[in-house]
């Protein structure tokens, strides 16, 4: 390890209202406990069959005894808060959701600390985007603190589900969706919120071992002027189809390039893009409307910025990143999000090239300082862990 003094912070990039918004205070989660009232799941696991569940654990297939749910009408606004078995939903099949769309959802974690008590990351940075996507797709927005008390109820109620294990937590998946039974062309008039939750491991169950990228050119992600910026489930839908091809081809996840020149790098299927030049320079796409902002993009920015690497948002061609990679002035390339947090990409293939990526030192630094802080390992120096439990 180097001895030689920390560089002065460079500057980054001028924070966004996201980033803004989550660096509001958030009330103490026993000042929010209650809003979202406990009915008891008369089906609940017990601890054996529980611990069977938690001692194999993968991403997004197991789920706990409770979720949390809400409910806006036009006339009475948000109403029924509770924390209630988890079960399956009874909708008509008129639903405006399955003919329309009219959908948005989050992600975020529950980790387990040394001394017992459960953390989560930045939690209104997530309530401030799922209002964001709920503007955009005609939804009503849940206060956000709201939001973070349906996490802090239903963690509190599930909390013998946060795995302890090196690497796992507990993925809450907030969602909205309109209810109402019509087939008229309208934002509803009936919204339905929930949380549920899974214990998980890694999203890549090889940890920091890089990924292959296939850059499609054919299809496109999001176009301007549409819902890009908002996470809501069309966009993964559309994502499917260039995903099976990037499996056709080897690779493991599909990155997409803009609409307009169809020549810019933009993110992946679910992950934000980062490469990091020779000189120490990390770059990024910048917000342009059609890329998610997220998160755990949002907080690396912030992490390089603090061991004095310049971040720059910038526009990244794809021809200009290949010959960067090729010279040798670019040395790394990674991906980031919530469920993968940190992902080394290996391989970048496409009609007419192949080549690889061979670095990982920054990958590396990054994912073990932004892992430490949310795991409880390391000093939280911006205040970005909010206890639950």
């Amino acid at each position: 390890m180097s001895t030689t003094p920390a560089a002065a912070p460079a500057p980054g990039p001028v924070p966004t209202p996201l980033a803004r918004a989550a660096a509001v205070p958030v009330p103490p989660a026993d000042s929010l406990a209650g809003r979202f009232p406990l009915t008891p799941n008369p089906s609940a696991a017990d601890d054996a069959a529980r611990a069977r569940a938690l001692r194999d654990l993968h991403f997004g297939s197991v789920f706990t005894d409770h979720m949390a749910h809400a409910r806006w009408t036009r006339d009475g606004g948000w109403g029924e808060h509770g924390i209630i078995p988890f079960g399956n939903l009874s909708l008509s099949p008129a639903a405006a959701v399955l003919h329309y769309g009219q959908e948005i959802f989050e992600g975020i974690k529950a980790y387990r600390h040394d001394d017992g008590g459960v953390w989560t990351f930045r939690p209104r940075y997530n309530a401030a985007r799922l209002a964001a996507s709920a503007r955009r797709l005609a939804l009503p927005e849940l206060p956000e603190e709201d939001f973070i008390a349906s996490l802090v109820d239903l963690v509190r109620a599930d909390e013998a589900w946060v795995p302890d294990g090196e690497g796992q937590s507990l993925y809450l998946r907030p969602y909205a969706f309109a209810s109402e039974a019509f087939l008229g062309v309208h934002a509803a008039d009936a919204v339905e919120y929930y949380v549920i939750a899974s214990p998980c491991g890694a999203y890549f169950p090889h940890g920091l071992q890089p990924i292959s990228i296939w850059v499609t050119r054919e299809y496109h992600r999001a176009g301007r002027g549409g819902t890009g910026a908002a996470k809501t489930g069309g966009n993964y839908a559309s994502s499917l189809l260039p995903q099976q091809e990037a499996a056709a081809q080897g690779c493991d996840q599909v990155c997409f390039l803009d609409d307009v020149t169809q020549a810019n790098l933009e993110e992946l299927g679910g992950m934000n893009i980062m490469v990091v030049n020779a000189d120490g320079t990390v770059r990024t796409p910048r917000l342009t409307g059609t890329i998610l902002e997220g998160s755990t993009r949002s907080a690396i920015i912030t992490l390089l910025a603090d061991a004095g690497r310049e971040v720059v948002e910038d526009t990244i061609s794809l021809e200009g990143l290949l010959s960067d990679i090729a010279s040798g002035a670019v040395t790394e390339v990674f991906a980031c999000g919530t469920a993968a947090v940190v992902v080394p990409l290996g391989r970048l293939k496409g009609e007419g090239f192949d080549v690889s990526i061979d670095g990982r030192e920054v990958t590396r630094h990054i994912h073990d300082r932004l892992t430490s802080i949310q795991y409880g390992r390391a000093e939280d120096p911006h205040g970005w862990m909010y206890r639950l439990v």
